[in-house]
């Protein structure tokens, strides 16, 4: 089944990526994480008004379809002073994960930056997400260093950037 992108513009389509990232975050970074955190990143960065934030500020907002249903979601930054993209966000709902479609939204990705004369797609991914690593190194990521950010509240977020270079 091929993948395909669609850019989140309405209101429905933010609300929709909204849900899917509570249902994502909860099932996959509570163990990781903890509730108390994972719910403070959900609604910090994963809820409509967040969501709304980051579109006015230039983060580009696309639902992941699969077989024409909603799989998961990305958010990309492009930083032409820098040459690279920033991907933000990429989940993947559960149901839809080892079908491929991460290779072929990093396509997608690459795709954008090669239009854009962008050299690079960096990513940050919290260091205990072994699968998540494990896919972006399949991917060709690679670990670039080590990165704690202060997010509030007492919470940091304690990550790897990840880089991929464009060839």
């Amino acid at each position: 089944m091929p993948v395909t992108f669609i850019p989140v513009k309405t209101p429905a389509q933010i609300r929709e990526i909204a849900d899917t990232a509570e249902i994502i975050w909860t099932e996959h970074y509570t163990p990781l994480i903890g509730s108390a955190q994972t719910k403070y990143m959900i609604d910090k960065f994963q809820s409509v008004t967040p969501i709304i934030n980051q579109i006015q500020q230039g983060y580009r907002y696309y639902l992941i379809m699969f077989d024409n249903q909603s799989a998961g979601y990305i958010s990309i930054l492009s930083e032409p002073m820098e040459k690279s993209l920033f991907l933000s966000k990429f989940y993947i709902a559960k149901p839809y994960r080892g079908r491929h479609i991460a290779a072929g939204t990093i396509s997608f990705i690459k795709e954008i930056c090669k239009k854009e004369g962008l050299h690079k797609i960096w990513l940050t991914v919290n260091k205990g997400n072994h699968s998540s690593i494990a896919a972006y190194e399949h991917l060709g990521f690679i670990r670039a260093r080590d990165i704690v950010t202060d997010i509030g509240e007492g919470y940091v977020m304690d990550d790897y950037l990840m880089e991929l270079s464009i060839p």
